[in-house]
């Protein structure tokens, strides 16, 4: 037991160094440079040139948007008569925001009261023949109001229960045109700011020009003019691949993303945003209301059932400069990778190779240093005798 114990105790403390065998496979050679060359290929060309692994990021700018639209339009409508609208009145909300409406169409329930009128007869459960069908107190989630229990005339086709409403009730009709065409050459002003904090660095979408009319005349163009933050609204919808008359007529909703990706090596002139658009659903529809006292304790309303396209800015960002540690810590990746190469390539030779016997033991050899013999072969020395001076005279 004493002998076993101790042979284990000096097999822990053995030293174990690398030994280079030079191998002629050519079939584990050429695996080896072809997956070393792919490491190298992945190191320089995707993670140092393309992800550009030399450099610090900055993922999480900070950002502002303010918007601005310009554009008239007149509508003339039965209801409202000739109207003119502005900005005040077709965005909202007005404080320009990276998310707002334009309205391009509505229908509109001028001069409503609060009293007792007939339900609309589109509204499910409001046909009736007799009180009975009209239980006092009764509402739906498509109606206009609370049932009094009693079924009234709503025209010549049609009974309907009677409700204590905003009388008369909203018409369901489903517009046949847009009433505000003339919004698709409305223009929007985007002004967007970023900062990327950890490198302390800011930079605005809106050119540095002398020009005070250059942002009166110039309109974005992905090829001509891509750094112009002006957009006409048809063409927006156009290039977010939607039909402009389409979505004015029952709304829907548009998505500008802005990004920011920004290489500082350079100074901050390869600094520009990248714009494009996206289609997110059509139709679209909200209603408001104008209110005002006819006669004191007579309240009244204007209901207005808007449609329109919400624009919703999304801004992202990313900016990058060179630093010591992400450039050590990719060219460091890199190695580890070539280290993993060899490492299976010996698994290949060592383990599979036809050959693996002879390569394992041409690999791993136990060098022993030669022991001393315990009683050494006694010599008999051999005496020279000396000769007097004299005698060799």
């Amino acid at each position: 037991m004493g002998f076993q114990g101790a042979s284990t105790v000096w097999g822990l403390l053995d030293y174990k160094t690398e030994k280079y065998v030079l191998t002629r496979n050519w079939r584990v050679g050429i695996l080896q440079r072809l997956l070393q060359l792919g490491v190298l290929a992945y190191v320089v060309g995707w993670a140092l040139l393309t992800k550009k692994g030399y450099q610090e990021q900055d993922l999480d700018p900070q950002i502002s948007v303010i918007t601005k639209l310009k554009g008239v339009s007149v509508t003339q409508i039965k209801e409202l008569g000739n109207r003119l609208w502005d900005v005040a009145d077709f965005v909202k909300p007005p404080q320009g925001e990276n998310v707002f409406f334009l309205v391009t169409n509505f229908l509109v329930t001028p001069a409503q009261v609060q009293g007792r009128c007939p339900e609309h007869p589109s509204v499910p459960l409001a046909n009736c023949w007799a009180d009975e069908d009209c239980p006092e107190g009764e509402t739906g989630t498509h109606s206009h109001g609370i049932k009094t229990g009693q079924c009234v005339v709503f025209n010549s086709t049609y009974r309907t229960c009677e409700i204590h409403s905003w009388c008369p009730v909203e018409s369901s009709m489903v517009p046949t045109r847009p009433l505000l065409m003339q919004v698709k050459n409305f223009t929007l002003f985007i002004k967007n700011t970023v900062t990327f904090s950890k490198f302390n660095f800011s930079k605005t979408n809106s050119l540095d020009t002398w020009d005070a009319a250059y942002f009166k005349h110039c309109r974005y163009d992905p090829l001509s003019s891509p750094y112009c933050p002006v957009f006409r609204i048809g063409d927006l919808v156009t290039a977010a691949g939607g039909d402009f008359e389409d979505l004015a007529l029952l709304g829907g909703a548009v998505s500008i993303r802005v990004h920011w990706d920004c290489d500082l090596d350079t100074g901050g002139s390869d600094c520009w945003p990248h714009y494009s658009f996206r289609l997110q659903q059509k139709s679209y529809n909200f209603r408001t209301a104008s209110h005002w006292w006819e006669v004191p304790g007579v309240e009244a309303r204007s209901l207005l059932k808007l449609y329109g396209i919400r624009f919703d800015i999304l801004v992202t960002g990313q900016a990058g400069k060179f630093g010591l540690i992400p450039t050590a810590i990719t060219l460091g990746t890199g190695a580890a990778w070539l280290g993993v190469v060899t490492f299976l390539c010996d698994l290949l030779l060592l383990y599979v190779d036809r050959e693996a016997h002879f390569y394992w033991k041409k690999k791993y050899e136990e060098a022993k240093a030669p022991k001393a013999t315990a009683n050494p072969a006694w010599t008999k020395p051999v005496f020279t005798p000396i000769i007097p001076a004299a005698q060799m005279l």
